[in-house]
């Protein structure tokens, strides 16, 4: 085992993904220790949906939309299949219509639109639009398929930038340059640590400084019983009440206060609408939020029905079924969209804290290699 690097990421998933590669790009020796025998974490049980238009103001809506430029880039050479671009938004009532008018009236809105009914019904067939007015366009999105992203992406990176992978290898302990692991030790000048949800192996006394919790979501696999393709990702008025792209707005209060009377149940267990699709035609959908300070092991039937009566709003899709259901998980903090901390000058600690990995971990990887050879700090929010 070749034990000498310039730096060792501890973590496989998209964030830690997103460090090896800014820092492969600079030229750096890397390697990536994973505990698993593969990437199973919050990076794959998502939607794989790249997602710009919503998300927090600022740096880090900025850090998206350089994330989904890394992504367009690397894509093609990764072998990685894009199933579709950008997003559709159906406002079903006034209250959100409202919401969208605003956006776009703001930075984040350039390059967005609305479109016709004619127009969403094209892109995304099954679409329910009678009532609807107005219908918010995104070009920005892209979706991929995150089971088998990943994988691809750390094949990519050990075949085209010479990054090792570590598998099956947990690391217990990290003094200065030295990383204990259970496959013995490794010297690194410089170690990115990404724990994901993970607050007690590594640094737990930094970790605990912070009010963090952990999300539980559900979210589920639909099959409709004609599938046709999807140009586009479909969020609904929940989406517009949630994301804080949106719901910072101050026109989103009244919306907020109309979902708070109509969907009381759903917004107490933080249910909004995704819907992308797969290859095959089927449909991922979700999601819920449940915050606490373990994982939830076990799923309600009562919000997946909550998620399946949004969806059925939005969309007009008769015999559709439910093939596949499952849990994730992710660091949560009403303070910050992401956790960057120094336990050491040759030491990050890094974790996306709002469930946004896919969406900025490329663009936050890059910018913690540059905090780190720079040696400079920096705002993060």
């Amino acid at each position: 085992m070749a034990n000498g690097y310039d730096l060792a990421v501890v973590g496989a998933g998209i964030v830690g993904i997103g460090v090896a590669l800014a820092a492969a790009r600079q030229g750096k020796k890397v390697v990536v220790i994973e505990r698993n025998a593969r990437a199973v974490g919050a990076s794959i049980r998502n939607f794989g949906f790249v997602t710009i238009t919503g998300q927090k103001a600022g740096a880090h809506w900025e850090r998206a939309m350089r994330a989904r430029d890394i992504w367009a880039e690397i894509v093609d050479d990764a072998g990685i299949a894009v199933i579709h671009h950008g997003l559709v938004m159906p406002a079903r009532r006034p209250e959100a219509a409202v919401v969208v008018d605003a956006f776009l009236k703001t930075p984040m809105g350039e390059k967005c639109r609305l479109m016709t009914k004619a127009e969403a019904g094209d892109l995304v067939p099954g679409l329910r639009l009678d009532g609807v007015e107005t219908i918010l366009h995104s070009p920005h999105e892209l979706r991929v398929e995150s089971s088998e992203a990943l994988p691809k992406l750390a094949a990519w990176l050990e075949a085209r930038h010479k990054v090792d992978f570590r598998w099956n290898t947990a690391v217990r302990a990290i003094d200065g340059t030295r990383i204990e692991t259970s496959h013995g030790a490794i010297e690194a000048d410089a170690v990115v640590v990404c724990p994901g949800d993970d607050f007690s192996t590594l640094f737990p006394e930094v970790i605990g400084r912070h009010p963090l919790t952990i999300c539980t979501l559900q979210m589920l696999r639909v099959s409709p019983a004609r599938p046709s393709r999807f140009g586009a990702a479909v969020m609904s008025d929940m989406s517009l009440a949630r994301y804080e792209g949106f719901a910072d707005l101050p026109e989103a209060d009244a919306l907020g206060k109309r979902l708070d009377l109509e969907e009381a149940e759903s917004r107490a267990a933080g249910i909004h609408l995704i819907a992308v699709q797969s290859a095959d035609g089927s449909l991922v959908v979700g999601d819920s939020h449940v915050y606490g300070n373990a994982q939830q092991p076990f799923a309600s039937e009562r919000f997946d029905r909550l998620i399946l009566d949004e969806f059925d709003r939005v969309f007009d899709l008769p015999g559709r079924h439910v093939v596949n259901r499952w849990i994730g998980t992710y660091a949560s903090s009403k303070e910050r969209t992401v956790l960057v901390e120094r336990p050491a000058d040759h030491i990050r600690l890094v974790m996306v804290t709002g469930g946004t990995g896919a969406s900025t971990g490329f663009a936050l990887g890059e910018q913690v290699v540059d905090d780190l050879y720079a040696s400079t700090s920096r705002s993060w929010e």
